[in-house]
């Protein structure tokens, strides 16, 4: 039963990974920005966990809304103050802000928090699941679950609904969506909305699974969630989840054998040979820019 247990934590790992990237590959997908301030939202969103739980005594469930709503909110807020006043400023502009971001808000929590690492209480209270000689967590069954359904309902958003049509219509053409009548900017802060959202989410289940937030939590989690975008094709929903499957599922199978100290090599080394083989990524399209 020990390759039960490695199968639900690469699911569980990759479910998280796949979270954060499908915020990275939805922002990068409407305004080809690569959002690196994307993993200090979840430090934010774990911070806001443990002040509502640890320091004011909320109930989990409100603890889950407050740091869902309070990511959206930051995001929303990055874009408005960071980004938006440089929309049509160089690519390296956007890219460079995006970096001092990241610093800002690392270095911003440890001034509030401290460097020290705090304890996140537990969101659930149960007992695992016992499956033959195998004890299931739940914490990996509800990670497994919420993850899947927040990729079914982010789908249902962009491909379904009025306000997921007009982020299509931005990522194909900004100019042209702009001159049928679309809110440009309001479609591209709902983007951050989402995605940040959706990093508040993932915030909540790494604390679930590690129940601990520090100041530079954000920075190895973020990167790996963008390693996996790229790896599944940055912009492609599925292709996040694809992705950040994989890289968990290499991480478990590297710690299985006892080479845990090269989790991370083995992470980006699979990065590079996906790029050799196929740039694009494994679900990713070959994009034909005119000049």
């Amino acid at each position: 039963m020990t390759f039960l247990t490695q199968v639900l934590n690469g699911l569980q790992l990759g479910s998280i990974y796949a979270l954060v990237a499908l915020g990275y590959t939805m922002v990068y997908g409407i305004i080809l920005l690569l959002n690196f301030a994307h993993g200090d939202i979840i430090m934010v969103g774990a911070y806001i966990s443990w002040v509502a739980m640890a320091s004011l005594g909320l109930h989990p469930a409100i603890a889950v809304v407050l740091s869902i709503g309070g990511c959206a909110l930051l995001g929303v807020l990055i874009d408005k103050v960071a980004y938006a006043p440089l929309r049509n400023a160089p690519r390296l502009s956007i890219l460079i802000t995006a970096i001092g971001v990241s610093y800002f808000l690392e270095n911003g929590a440890q001034l509030v928090f401290g460097a020290d690492a705090k304890v996140v209480p537990a969101f659930v209270d149960a007992p695992n699941i016992v499956v033959g000689d195998a004890h299931v967590s739940v914490i990996a069954v509800i990670t497994i679950v919420v993850t899947a359904v927040s990729t079914a309902v982010l789908t249902f958003l962009v491909q379904r609904t009025k306000l997921g049509r007009a982020m299509r219509a931005v990522s194909e053409d900004m100019g042209a969506a702009r001159l049928m009548g679309i809110n440009v900017n309001t479609t591209i802060s709902f983007t951050f909305a989402v995605g940040s959202a959706l990093a508040g989410i993932g915030a909540i289940l790494y604390s679930m699974a590690y129940a601990q937030a520090t100041p530079t939590m954000g920075i190895m989690l973020g990167t790996k969630a963008f390693v996996a975008a790229v790896l599944g094709g940055i912009g492609s929903i599925p292709g996040a989840v694809i992705g950040g499957l994989l890289v968990g599922f290499a991480e478990v199978l590297v710690s299985a054998i006892g080479l845990s100290v090269w989790k991370d090599a083995v992470v980006f080394a699979l990065l590079i040979i996906v790029l050799i083989v196929r740039p694009t990524g494994i679900l990713g399209r070959t994009m034909n820019e005119k000049v």
